[in-house]
C-alpha cells in the first residue's frame, strides 16, 4: 500500500529530502560553515556567496520533482521494511561532518 498520510507528505518525505540535500550539497555546507567561523560575527555580510550558493543547491533540490520520486520511493521502503520487521533502520549519512 503506497498511499501517503498528510504527516508523511508533509514531513517525513520532505526530512528525507533536507537530509540528502545536505549530504549531495555537502561541497557547499562545509564553504559557508568555514566562512562562518573565520569570519564570526560579519558572516552576514562576508559570507553573503556562500549562503547564497548553499541555499540554491539546495531550493534546487527541495523543488526537483523526480527527486522528491526518489524520497518518497526511499521513505516507502523504509516504511514496509519497518512493517515486515519491526526495526526503524536509521539512514546511513554519505558524509559524517554534515
Amino acid at each position: 500500500n503506497s498511499k501517503l498520510r498528510h504527516v508523511e507528505k508533509d514531513v517525513l518525505i520532505p526530512q528525507i529530502m533536507r537530509e540528502r540535500a545536505k549530504e549531495l550539497c555537502s561541497d557547499k555546507v562545509q564553504a559557508f560553515t568555514k566562512c562562518c567561523q573565520e569570519t564570526g560575527l560579519l558572516m552576514v555580510v562576508k559570507c553573503r556567496q556562500e549562503n547564497t550558493a548553499l541555499k540554491d543547491c539546495l531550493v534546487g533540490y527541495y523543488s526537483d520533482p523526480l527527486f522528491y520520486e526518489e524520497c518518497k520511493t526511499e521513505y516507502l521502503k523504509q516504511r514496509e521494511d519497518y512493517k515486515a520487521t519491526g526495526i526503524k533502520k536509521k539512514r546511513q549519512k554519505l558524509t559524517s561532518n554534515v
